[in-house]
């Protein structure tokens, strides 16, 4: 798994860039990656994996996440599967110019702010969003940057959505951090199906095993084991979603005890395998992999 910086050019005659990704999921690199343009993600429908910051969850049914300047993220096509469609959206904060006096542009800077998070927009403001972030795909010039300050004014005064992360990731932990990061997540990526020794992988990082763990814990927020959990939970979803039985996602996933998996499970998703098949088939399910009693964070504009 890379870990890469990414150099955004605006469209021509444009402040900004505009994106609209509809071909095969297989010609686009979803690497994890960061850049200073705050962007904004449009999936128009089907399902994938998000990834902000510290975050990681399942999403199906498109999607609508903003992400703040600098914050490491992957592409949402991450685990998708074709058709995959988007719309994106990314600017620097300092196109976004206004006076002192204008109150009504305090609640953008309020919502470029949160970004730092990672914002989730609920369906239904995606719903209502989808037709501007499609005419931005037909306007030029100044409609274009007009257009774009709209949504981003409607975004402000909306309530329907929730943060995913509790602490700002700062970029600087993982451009410090890059080769060893991304060592750690490959391996985790090409053995999560297998044991999984820490001593392992703490050489591989070239860490004592205290050292690696206190690295670890400081650069993502949690635990190398909690790492490893999620990761394998986040699979064995998109394995369910496959119509995979229960037992065959928790072996193929690295649980050799289905008891086990069946507990991780609902600690991480808030739900057993068997509600999670359930609610999937009726197309109600969002998964997201949360520690236990962790509280989500939410702040009104």
């Amino acid at each position: 798994m890379k870990v890469t910086f990414e150099r955004v050019i605006p469209n021509e005659k444009s402040s900004f860039r505009t994106i609209h990704n509809n071909s095969p999921i297989s010609e686009f690199k979803w690497e994890y990656h960061y850049h200073p343009e705050i962007e904004l993600v449009c999936v128009i429908s089907g399902n994938g994996t998000r990834h902000v910051g510290y975050h990681k969850s399942n999403y199906t049914n498109g999607d609508l996440v903003l992400i703040g300047s600098n914050i490491p993220h992957s592409g949402f096509g991450l685990n998708s599967i074709d058709p995959h469609e988007e719309i994106v959206l990314q600017f620097k904060e300092e196109i976004l110019q206004f006076p002192q006096q204008e109150v009504e542009a305090r609640s953008i800077k309020n919502l470029l702010e949160l970004s730092k998070y990672g914002i989730h927009f609920h369906h239904k403001v995606k719903k209502v969003m989808l037709p501007k972030l499609k005419l931005m795909l037909e306007c030029e010039g100044y409609k274009r940057y007009l257009l774009l300050l709209e949504i981003l004014f409607e975004l402000s005064k909306c309530e329907d959505y929730d943060l995913l992360n509790k602490e700002i990731m700062p970029y600087t932990i993982i451009s410090k951090n890059k080769t060893r990061l991304e060592n750690i997540f490959t391996y985790v990526e090409h053995h999560y199906d297998k044991e999984i020794e820490i001593e392992e992988v703490a050489r591989l990082a070239n860490l004592t095993l205290p050292a690696f763990c206190n690295f670890f814990k400081k650069a993502t927020q949690i635990t190398f084991t909690e790492f490893v959990n999620r990761y394998r939970i986040n699979k064995a979803c998109l394995l369910m979603a496959q119509d995979k039985s229960i037992s065959e996602c928790s072996y193929h996933c690295g649980f050799n005890n289905v008891t086990y998996f069946n507990r991780m499970f609902k600690k991480y998703t808030g739900k057993t395998p068997s509600e999670f098949i359930k609610n999937y088939s009726h197309n109600k399910v969002n998964v997201d992999l949360k520690v236990e009693n962790e509280t989500k964070a939410k702040v009104s504009f």
